[in-house]
């Protein structure tokens, strides 16, 4: 595998279900064998596992504050990083994940980025950010 998209959320908040219902576009796609798909949900600081082994790595999130209503973002994982406050808990979030990285994993940490969309997504926006997401994931890094 050559990249990963990580999707995290929660299914059954729909503020908050955009990874999760990227996933299952992602899922029903015709992708690339180098590309690996997960589910994150709710997995928090259990993700880091899938960013020990140095591959590109891409998110998909709801996000609040970097775009307009409705649409599709791309930001750096160091841009997300700085957001953190430096406090452990759920509302940590994937800025907490990304601060401490460098502090547990022993390779270089991989590239990171983030899609996101702020506010409710239509399905139109799912599978551009399912197409967006696959794009970003095989680019060179």
């Amino acid at each position: 595998m050559a990249a990963r998209i990580l999707c995290i959320g929660n299914r059954f908040i729909g503020e908050d279900d955009f990874g999760p219902r990227v996933y299952d576009t992602l899922a029903g796609m015709e992708r690339p064998e180098e590309v690996e798909i997960v589910d994150g949900g709710l997995a928090g600081l259990n993700l880091l596992r899938y960013l020990e082994d140095g591959r590109q790595v891409v998110f998909v999130d709801a996000v609040s504050g970097f775009a307009p209503m409705g649409e599709l973002t791309v930001i750096d994982g160091d841009l997300i990083a700085r957001q953190s406050t430096g406090s452990f808990g759920h509302a940590a979030g994937l800025p907490f994940l990304l601060r401490v990285l460098p502090a547990v994993v022993d390779n270089p940490p991989p590239r990171i980025r983030l899609v996101g969309c702020e506010g409710g997504a239509s399905d139109g926006a799912v599978l551009d950010a399912a197409r967006l997401s696959l794009r970003l994931a095989l680019e060179a890094r």
